[in-house]
This record gives structure tokens, sequence and C-alpha cells, in this order.
């Protein structure tokens, strides 16, 4: 790993709430998760013949949204069923004063990408290009 790379790591009880605190950790690279108000929700959808590129898909599609919308997250609302993703997500525009963001995320990568069970929950797990 070098200097533009950065892990991101989410867990929780069910995979959908893993891949949730995984776009919670991918804000968290830009910026103070607290600091973002759930004021708009916008969906996202996608879908992968695994889990593990299924959360590359998810952390890539929320990164294009950031990009284009202009937006930051803070909360996630995930469903996943037979290799399709949907969720809902809330956040507000990019106040670059406010939300002082600390780099801008260009990816999701394969390196160390993981999505397992892990003691009584759920890892999902990869490094992103910042």
């Amino acid at each position: 790993m070098h200097g533009a790379d950065v892990g991101i790591r989410g867990r929780g009880r069910t995979q959908a709430e893993a891949f949730a605190a995984a776009a919670t950790a991918l804000t968290a690279v830009v910026t103070d998760p607290g600091s973002v108000r759930p004021a708009e929700t916008v969906d996202v959808d996608c879908a992968a013949g695994d889990p593990e590129l299924l959360l590359v898909e998810w952390l890539d599609a929320l990164i294009y949204a950031m990009a284009v919308r202009r937006m930051l997250f803070s909360r996630f609302e995930v469903e996943i069923a037979d290799g399709a993703l949907h969720a809902r997500a809330a956040g507000e525009p990019l106040d670059r004063a406010r939300h002082q963001p600390a780099v801008e995320v260009k990816g999701a990568t394969l390196t160390a990408l993981r999505v397992a069970r892990e003691g009584d929950g759920w890892v999902a797990q990869c490094v992103v290009d910042v």
C-alpha cells in the first residue's frame, strides 16, 4: 500500500449492514460522517456475480454519485438479494468550508478485497484509491 491508497472496512450483523458500514467508512476517508446531514436521498442499484465484486460495484456507485451530484453521504439503507444490491444513501451537497474534504476518492480496488462471515457477523473491506 502507498500514500494514495486507504483501506476501508465495514462490520455488521448481516452482509447488508457490513456494506452500509463500509459506505460510512468510505465517507470517513473524505470527511467526518457526523458532519454530513442526511437531507437528501439517492437510490443506488448494482449487481455482481459474487459478494466481493458486489462490494466494489457498490462503493464505485457511491463514488460516482458523490462526484456527479457533488454530495457526501452519511446514512445508508442497504438490501442485498441474489447478487443485487438496492440502497438508499442519504446526505447533502458538499460544503467545502463545513466538510473540509481531506481527499477525493477515485475508486474501489481489488486490493485486500474481502466479504465474509466473521464471528457472529460480517466484514466487508477493500482498499480505495484516493
